[in-house]
């Protein structure tokens, strides 16, 4: 097959790891994969400077952008179906709300032969106004029509998409988010690392794995700081990861007199997340609009529980008592409650830390995703008789 990828940037995120894994397993099964993608500037890093298969044809366009932008959205348009048409794809597969629905209605215009797309998180949610909610809802109806079939990474996705009327349940199929697991499953702590971050010895440490951005849920883990470190003074917060939200972040720590117990990483490459995961007690992710956590996914597989909010896909993986605790949406009090619950039980710890990675071992796994979406791809272009 003859398969185009489409995506807006190609940034170190979960959306973008989890397109590379799809294009890097169907080129070992022999297809011929395009990535079209727009340019990836930035603090969260360009994802393929770091890793970039061999034998992935890449394009940018630079009218491809995350913002809205009418005039640029044209001419990535444009460009889109000019290029679907001079190409001949078999396939094209979108990606994220942007280049989703412009990569669609390219597709379709272009008269590509099978049209998909996946659901990696909402652009519509309940933390903004309603009114760009419904823009963004009639605008991934009229995406929805003009693809076959529409991949999400969390059933979650999918109710989601129903409830708000943008396709029949009957379109959607859920395929969860590939990931490389073995170097979590395998890691083990480094001391050599731990000294270089400046981590006490016997100091428990609350991972957080995000980009410094909004709606990421730094903030609610701050807020929650004091009574934490108030049992636990000496507990380290890890921050993995960068972006603009860096220096106020980093006031708000200053201004509660808890810099010392912070640590922020900087961009740390997909490789080496295992490191890092290695090093933590609990992973706290407070993020208000998610997928599926990738995060989350990739410290149980390190055995570490996670404290997170029961929100989009993640109970899908958090389960309660099991491997993991689920505070209230932004009620700080019990996410402190629920960080200290699991530094204080270390046996807890280590059998929720097992759980985990017995439930994510197989279901994560890159190499399953992608031959699920080759035999989704194959079947849809039988259905349409146009796979030899």
């Amino acid at each position: 097959m003859k398969t185009c990828h489409v995506i807006t940037r190609m940034i170190v995120g979960g959306a973008q790891e989890n397109t590379l894994f799809t294009c890097r397993g169907h080129l070992a099964s022999g297809h011929q994969v395009t990535l079209v993608t727009g340019p990836s500037p930035g603090p969260e890093g360009e994802l393929l400077t770091r890793d970039c298969p061999e034998g992935l044809h890449v394009v940018t366009i630079p009218e491809l952008v995350r913002e809205l932008s009418p005039l640029k959205d044209w001419q990535a348009y444009c460009k889109l179906k000019a290029f679907f048409k001079a190409e001949n794809f078999d396939v094209v597969h979108t990606h994220a709300s942007k280049a989703g629905i412009l990569g669609r209605c390219a597709a379709r215009a272009a008269k590509v032969p099978f049209i998909v797309h996946t659901v990696h998180g909402q652009a519509f949610h309940p933390y903004q106004s309603q009114l760009i909610n419904k823009a963004y809802i009639l605008a991934e109806r009229f995406a929805a029509k003009r693809c076959d079939k529409i991949f999400a990474v969390a059933q979650a996705m999918i109710d989601q998409c129903v409830n708000a009327k943008v396709a029949p349940r009957e379109k959607y199929k859920v395929v969860y988010s590939g990931m490389d697991l073995d170097a979590f499953l395998n890691t083990r702590p480094d001391d050599a690392l731990k000294q270089q971050l400046g981590i006490p010895e016997g100091a428990p440490v609350i991972g957080k794995i995000a980009r410094l951005f909004e709606l990421k849920g730094h903030e609610d883990l701050i807020e929650a700081a004091p009574q934490i470190v108030t049992k636990f003074p000496n507990a380290r917060f890890l921050i993995v990861g960068d972006g603009i939200l860096h220096d106020q972040l980093v006031s708000q720590i200053e201004s509660l007199g808890l810099r010392e117990n912070f640590i922020f990483t900087g961009l740390v490459s997909p490789s080496e997340i295992c490191r890092y995961t290695a090093l933590m007690d609990v992973l706290a992710h407070l993020s208000l609009r998610e997928g599926l956590p990738r995060a989350v996914v990739q410290a149980l597989a390190s055995g570490v529980p996670v404290v997170a909010y029961p929100l989009d896909g993640t109970p899908e993986v958090v389960k309660p008592n099991v491997n993991g605790l689920l505070p209230p949406v932004q009620n700080i009090q019990e996410v402190a409650n629920a960080i200290c619950q699991l530094l204080d039980n270390p046996e807890k710890r280590r059998q929720w830390g097992k759980n985990g990675q017995d439930l994510v071992r197989d279901l994560f796994d890159w190499r399953q995703m992608a031959d699920i979406l080759e035999q989704e791809y194959i079947l849809g272009l039988k259905q349409k008789n146009a796979y030899k």
